[in-house]
C-alpha cells in the first residue's frame, strides 16, 4: 500500500478523509478506495461550520507529529470529507515524520 501523501520540492501533499461529529479526535489507520487513492482517515469532535473541522483536523495533525500548524494549508476539500492538505518544508523530513507516528 502506497502512503497517502506525495512529495513536491518544497512540501508535501497529504490526502485526508474527515468524520467532523466524530465524538473524538483521533486517526482511524490508512485506507485505500476504489480508485486505489491512499488516505488518512480522521475524526474530530468540531463539527463542519465556518472551517471549524478542518481547522481542527490541521491540529490534529500538527499536535500528534511534531509539524507547527502554520505549515499546513488547505489545497482542496474546503467543505467535502476527502481533503488534500499542503505541509510546507523538507519533504523527506515531513514524510519521515509521518511515517513514524503513523507505525
Amino acid at each position: 500500500m502506497s502512503p497517502p501523501w506525495k512529495l513536491f520540492a518544497d512540501h508535501l501533499r497529504l490526502t485526508v478523509r474527515l468524520t467532523p461529529n466524530g465524538g473524538r479526535d483521533a486517526f482511524d489507520g490508512i485506507e485505500t478506495d476504489s480508485e486505489g487513492e491512499t488516505y488518512l482517515k480522521a475524526r474530530v469532535t468540531a463539527v463542519p461550520e465556518k472551517g471549524k473541522a478542518n481547522r481542527a483536523l490541521i491540529a490534529l495533525i500538527s499536535k500528534s507529529v511534531g509539524i507547527a500548524k502554520s505549515s499546513f494549508s488547505l489545497v482542496s476539500g474546503e467543505t467535502a470529507r476527502k481533503k488534500i492538505l499542503r505541509i510546507e518544508g523538507d519533504p523527506e523530513g515531513l514524510a519521515r515524520k509521518l511515517e513514524a507516528f503513523l507505525k
